[in-house]
């Protein structure tokens, strides 16, 4: 649902899907061909959130930060599911892993990739190209061209994903059996360990 408060209302460019069970509320701009999955809440209530075009929002995230703050995540930035993004911004075509918490007035440089359930505390800045894992968070490496190329090709599947929900997303009543002939969905994509196996 998309909530107006204290007179500012969101944009959320047409081509983008927020999906029902999400809350975006308030000073909140979104652009082009963004996901905002189910249980995500982009609160724009006391600052202004942007996500630039290309930004998923997975499910169960949060997005926030202390009044007066306005935050940017740039375009095509991927936030995975149950990550908290409170204050904090993030550079283009950058990888957020599930469950981690950015903290306020951290940035996160451009195609740089944060660990599933990272921590990353307040005015931490993180170089463009970093891998940073683990409580609190560390840069371990660079992101090679491979690493990037896998995550944006992760990243271009969401953004296929708001078209492919205003087409063929709805409410349905539950089957009460599996149909003999049910369909097999695409192999499409690979884990990052998958990828790289010799």
């Amino acid at each position: 649902m998309v909530y107006s408060f204290n007179g500012f209302v969101p944009v959320v460019h047409e081509s983008s899907f927020v999906h029902p069970l999400a809350a975006v509320t308030g000073n909140v701009i979104i652009g082009k061909n963004c996901y905002i999955g189910p249980g995500a809440a982009i609160r724009g209530d006391w600052g202004q959130i942007i996500l630039e075009d290309g930004v998923n929002v997975q499910e169960n995230c949060t997005v926030h930060m202390f009044p007066g703050k306005s935050i940017t995540l740039k375009e095509s930035a991927h936030v995975g599911h149950g990550a908290i993004i409170h204050g904090a911004n993030l550079g283009r075509n950058c990888l957020i892993g599930m469950n981690t918490v950015i903290m306020d007035d951290a940035e996160i440089g451009d195609e740089s990739i944060v660990g599933a359930m990272a921590f990353v505390k307040a005015e931490t800045i993180i170089p463009k190209r970093s891998l940073v894992v683990g409580n609190p968070a560390k840069v371990i490496k660079q992101v090679s061209d491979e690493m990037i190329a896998w995550k944006t090709k992760g990243t271009q599947l969401y953004q296929q994903l708001p078209a492919d929900c205003h087409e063929s997303l709805k409410a349905v009543e539950p089957l009460r059996k599996v149909p003999e002939n049910m369909k097999k969905q695409e192999d499409v994509y690979k884990t990052l360990r998958e990828t790289f196996k010799k």
